[in-house]
């Protein structure tokens, strides 16, 4: 595999590199970031060939999508795929639980409304100071459903229609969810977080059949779970909480198996998605140049068909799943 491969999105046209870089880090995710770090990155993986930068309003309250900005607006603007969400408004003076920002001048409220897409388009495009965004997603629509179906979603289709964007998406936590909005056959692609990782097979079940059958695509973000499958020790994160001492067993075992081999288990982690034909490409949260760096040569590191099949063996993968 080739993680600087551009592979298309589904019937849409737009095309994105197999390894994509996710942006809520340079927000200031779990920890800060300052400006020359984030910028530093984000070149960093340009110069790797990286090609697909996703972001939200929701990251660092705008901090990640002005930091993108700033980066990218001296690249060639053809050759980079730029996404980003609506469903969670930027409003000056709000406040909302669980909301990560070093500016903190504005919070997040959400807004599926089809004015409030248009206006959060608007603004990501004034924070980015790009003249477009490729690929637009709902974000986390999970108590929205309603809403998102009647207003958010045909505002994204007329936005498509119109060529504002490329691509109609939304990203979930979730698959379920993701399967009705499958479903309604007005979308090109999901980004599908945490759910087709080594520790959570759970796309497999619906989204990603459903997928396969629609010719939709799907982009894998969460590789890591958050961080046990960075580094499964004592103390590491899954899905954004500590992991339980049985996930961090499965990360270790699965570990070991890698380690006969001399595959990190990032590298196990980073790739496996892509055995699956309706994953186009896989994001992964940078923050720094050397994670950038690290990212880049997991994604190419070989990996021998056997280790996937120790992992099968040892029943640490659902046996359903396609294997790299």
């Amino acid at each position: 595999m080739d993680p600087f491969a551009r592979v298309p999105l589904g019937q849409s046209g737009v095309t994105v590199t197999r390894l994509g870089m996710g942006l809520a880090p340079i927000g200031g995710l779990y920890s800060p970031v300052g400006d020359g770090t984030a910028i530093k990155a984000v070149d960093t993986a340009w110069e790797h060939g990286v090609r697909f930068f996703d972001t939200a309003p929701f990251y660092g309250s705008g901090l990640s999508e002005r930091r993108a900005g700033q980066a990218l607006r001296e690249c060639d603007r053809d050759q980079f795929t730029m996404s980003t969400k609506v469903g969670r408004r930027l409003v000056a003076g709000a406040e909302q639980p669980g909301v990560w920002s070093e500016s903190g001048d504005a919070g997040p409220l959400w807004d599926f409304s089809a004015d409030g897409v248009r206006a959060s388009h608007r603004e990501s495009l004034d924070r980015l100071g790009l003249d477009r965004v490729d690929l637009l997603h709902l974000h986390d629509p999970d108590e929205h459903y309603a809403e998102a179906v009647a207003e958010a979603l045909p505002a994204l289709v007329e936005l498509r229609r119109e060529g504002a964007i490329g691509a109609v998406s939304a990203g979930m936590n979730q698959s379920a969810m993701l399967t009705e909005f499958a479903r309604t056959g007005q979308f090109d692609c999901f980004l599908l977080a945490g759910r087709y990782s080594l520790l959570d097979q759970s796309g497999l079940a619906d989204l990603l059949p459903e997928c396969e059958r629609r010719g939709i695509s799907v982009i894998v973000g969460g590789v890591y779970n958050s961080g046990v499958l960075a580094d499964p020790r004592p103390g590491a994160t899954f899905d954004y909480r500590a992991a339980p001492p049985e996930v961090i067993a499965r990360a270790q075992a699965m570990a070991r198996v890698c380690e006969r081999y001399g595959v990190p288990l990032r590298a196990a982690a980073l790739q496996f998605p892509f055995g699956h034909p309706a994953v186009a490409a896989v994001l992964v949260g940078m923050r720094s140049p050397d994670e950038v760096a690290d990212a880049a040569a997991m994604a190419a590191v070989k990996i021998p068909g056997g280790l996937w099949r120790d992992l099968a063996a040892a029943w640490l993968l659902d046996p359903e799943v396609p294997l790299p």
